[in-house]
Order: structure tokens, then sequence, then C-alpha cells
């Protein structure tokens, strides 16, 4: 994959208005729902500058930092009497909505509707402030039709949405391949078929597409329908690491409630090292999370393979992101942007620090 290039200074945003479902997240559909549990708040437990904080995030196991925080009541530890309130999405324009509008302070969210959402706003509204999830996607097949890469040229390959982080990859992956595919439809060397993650196993059962490259644990379900892994996303990036799951806050309750951000970011680095340190329960926990809010687990050989493709991280992997943009400028679907002032990872560092863990890196892109 190639590296990153500069990006100029903001031309117009009018792709991106013009195409409202451009650059969503990777979750399945755009329903939100307030979770059920709250949190248990200690009964002498101190608040902090507000009584209550409000998170988003899927119940996705890319965001597994969020499920298992919640979960094992990591987050709310950090928070003392402040109490969590969290609300589930399972789409980026909704959660991004719900952030603007207020209804949301702070938000775990894929890469591409972080930039969606903080250029339409003129970066007004939003900043990343931590990472959360690296990798977690991946190339499936059907092997009878494909065996090898060059075989994928003239299949039909799902991806989940038209603009989206894995859309965007694909097309990136299929250009260097020196194929060629019109973006907008889909048409080309090789036909991008933009399927809901929800039915993209059904799909592949019917015969309707040859392949995904998806997120998982779709690309898990794909491989205990039969399909294979032919390419793992991580191979194609440096140190095998890309941003699949940011988070992000409004700047004004940033500005705000620093003290709460930084709770939560607290708890977000407590949990992804205790994610590290206990993969099994953590892994555990993480389906436990996801029975409670989808009414199902998922199964073993589903789960297991899933959970090893992800790493858990605070690092934002800044410069990734900024790729991540130039290859949807590269493909078309998006006017450069300017991303200057889209991380503010001072509070991240400051937990870092106190830690005693590594400070990480804005890539130049940092609010001033």
């Amino acid at each position: 994959m190639s590296a990153a290039r500069p990006l100029k200074t903001l031309r117009a945003l009018a792709a991106i208005a013009a195409l409202p479902l451009l650059l969503t997240a990777c979750g399945y559909g755009s329903d939100s729902n307030d979770d059920d549990q709250p949190a248990k708040v200690a009964a002498d437990a101190e608040k902090l500058s507000t009584d209550e904080v409000r998170i988003g995030y899927f119940p996705n196991l890319t965001h597994a930092t969020a499920l298992v925080g919640v979960q094992e009541g990591l987050l709310q530890k950090e928070l003392g009497g402040t109490t969590i309130k969290s609300s589930t999405f399972n789409a980026g324009p909704s959660e991004i909505e719900a952030l603007n509008s207020g209804s949301i302070d702070i938000g775990w969210i894929g890469p591409s509707p972080s930039i969606n959402g903080y250029t339409k706003a003129n970066g007004e509204n939003l900043r990343i402030i931590s990472g959360s999830a690296s990798g977690g996607v991946k190339l499936v097949v059907n092997p009878e039709k494909i065996k090898s890469l060059k075989d994928v040229k003239g299949k039909k390959i799902a991806t989940p949405q038209l603009g989206n982080t894995q859309d965007v990859a694909f097309l990136n992956w299929a250009a260097e391949q020196g194929w060629k595919v019109d973006a907008e439809s889909g048409k080309g060397d090789v036909s991008v078929i933009r399927t809901d993650n929800k039915i993209t196993p059904d799909a592949y059962k019917a015969g309707s597409i040859d392949g995904a490259w998806v997120p998982e644990p779709t690309a898990s379900k794909l491989v205990a329908e039969g399909a294979k892994v032919l390419l793992d996303e991580r191979d194609l990036w440096p140190d095998k690491k890309f941003v699949i799951t940011n988070i992000i806050v409004s700047q004004s309750f940033l500005k705000e409630h620093p003290d709460v951000v930084e709770a939560v970011l607290r708890g977000s680095v407590k949990t992804n090292e205790w994610i590290n340190a206990n993969p099994d329960e953590a892994r555990a926990s993480a389906n436990k999370a996801l029975e409670k809010l989808s009414g199902k687990a998922l199964p073993a050989e589903v789960i297991a393979p899933a959970w090893e493709s992800i790493t858990f991280l605070d690092d934002p992997l800044a410069a990734t992101l900024d790729t991540e943009a130039a290859h949807a400028v590269k493909a078309g679907l998006l006017e450069e942007p300017d991303l200057n002032g889209i991380y503010d990872l001072a509070p991240l560092n400051k937990v870092l620090k106190a830690e005693g863990k590594d400070e990480v890196d804005d890539a130049g892109l940092g609010a001033k």
C-alpha cells in the first residue's frame, strides 16, 4: 500500500454533501439504542465536573474497548460518581449526528466517519482524542472460484458501502493491481458489490458474490460458510497496523469537561491493557456484551479468529488515517480535505505518561 501523501488545503466539500452515504463506518444499519443497563456507581464515589457522560459505540468487535470497558466497569471506575450513559449505533453517520446534536459526548468510531464528520463541519465539531483498535479486516473468497490474488480480477467482491473504510481500501488495492474500476458504480475489471454486512453471508451462500473485503466478525462468518482468507489487510500496512477505531469527542465537551475526558481516556487505556493481558477473558466479556445488545452471542468458530485479527491499542495511528483519506481522494470519492487540527492527543498523552507508557504522535495533524 502506498505511503501517505501530503493533504492539501480543503478545496471543496460538495462531493461529501452530495454523497450522504460516503465515508460511513463498518456498522450494520443506522439505528441507535440506549443501553438498558446503567453503569453501577459506588455510593460514596465523588463526581467530576458533570453528573453524566454520554458515550457511543457499535455492537462490534472492533469496538471491544468500549464493550469490555463498560461490561467490566473499567470505564465507570475511573469516572467515580459521574455516571456513564451508553448508546449503541450501527453506522457512522448516526453516531456523528448524535455527537453534533449533543446527544452523546464521546464516541468510538471508524476513520472514515471521523474524517467526514470533521470536514463537513469545517473542523469545528469534533476531535480525535485516542486510538482504540487496529486491523480486523480481510479479503475472503470462494475457494472454488478464486485460488490466488490474480483470480480476483473479473469477480464480484462485496464491500460494506460506497466510500466506507473497507470500500476505499479495496478500490485502492485493486488500482495497485493495475485494474480499472469506476468507484461510483463499482463496475470495471472487478465488480464491487456494495452489500450491508448483515446480509453479506447470505449473499455469499446464494452465490451472488465471489468474495468480500470486510471487517470482523463478517469475515469470520464467511469463513464459517466455507470461504477462505485470501488477504489480511494488516499485511498491506507498515508494522501491520492501521486504524480501524478511534475515540472522538465533541469539542465543546472537551473544553468544558477536560477532567471527564481524561477519566474516559484513562479507563480506555486501562481497558486495553486488561484486554491484552487477559485475551480469553476479554473475548468472553466482549461476547457477553454483544449478546446483551443483540440478543445473540457469536459462536466460537467465528469470534476466535475474528478476535485474533484485531489489535487493541491507544495509538490512533494518525499517519494511517492520513493515508486512508489520500486513498479516498485517489479513488475520486473525496475532495482533498484539510485534516489539520483533527487530533488533540494532549489528554491521552497526559494519561499515558502517568501510566508509564510511551506518548503517541498526531502525524502533524494536531490542534494548535
